[in-house]
């Protein structure tokens, strides 16, 4: 791999430092690693990472509160997070923050290596859509914002990943399971229900009555469909 991919590693474990530094170097990455959320953040700023893996507990600054900063500020920076929590809620609050991928502690360096390898061939993607309008609403995905009636609608980074991919596969039943492997980026996951509350709250923040949905349909026993 070019040494141009560069992998911030935020872990204030020691061992899990040397293993992930060599793990990544051994690929062909460039590594920088911090120990706290402080540095983490300054080194994100200064060296603009290809991608980061990110310990949940750190010194100074949560890696909940990383994780929702970095992706405010560069959205399309994949972010892998890796903790020793594995609680669900956990899980979908950090997706809806806009992790890309979560791996529990303890995790083999193959199984993190392949998930980022999969973010960066995602981020790597061209994209066909930047900006889409649909009944009353206009996005712009390359701004990230979003606007119904002529009204801005504040979307998180996760809830605009998603509906960049039903704008891209409109008309298209798509199943949870595909969902969740494309846009969460995980070929399995606790619950599909996931899915389903990340669309009520597009419904509710971008249909006229998200009661009776327009373009954000159910397919029942198949998914959901996107019709503009």
């Amino acid at each position: 791999m070019p040494t141009r991919t560069h992998i911030l590693v935020v872990e204030d474990d020691p061992r899990m430092q040397k293993v992930l530094h060599r793990t990544f170097r051994e690929l062909g990455y460039s590594v920088t690693v911090c120990g706290d959320g402080k540095t983490g953040l300054d080194a994100f700023h200064s060296i603009r990472p290809s991608a980061v893996i990110l310990d949940l507990v750190l010194p100074n600054i949560t890696g909940r509160d990383l994780c929702k900063t970095m992706k405010a500020e560069r959205p399309e920076t994949p972010i892998i997070v890796v903790s020793a929590i594995n609680e669900v809620a956990d899980k979908v609050l950090l997706l809806e923050l806009g992790a890309d991928d979560y791996v529990t502690k303890p995790f083999s360096p193959r199984e993190l290596t392949a998930r980022l390898q999969v973010a960066l061939r995602r981020q790597q993607k061209p994209s066909t859509v930047t900006t889409y309008t649909f009944g009353d609403c206009t996005i712009d995905f390359a701004r990230m914002t979003a606007h119904r009636a002529g009204q801005p609608v504040t979307l998180t980074a996760h809830e605009f990943k998603l509906l960049k991919y039903f704008v891209e596969h409109a008309e298209r039943v798509l199943s949870r399971e595909e969902l969740l492997n494309e846009v969460w980026g995980y070929n399995s996951y606790p619950t599909t229900r996931t899915v389903d509350n990340q669309l009520l709250k597009l419904r509710q923040k971008l249909e006229v009555n998200f009661a009776e949905p327009q373009h954000f349909q159910t397919v029942y026993g198949a998914g959901y469909k996107f019709v503009p």
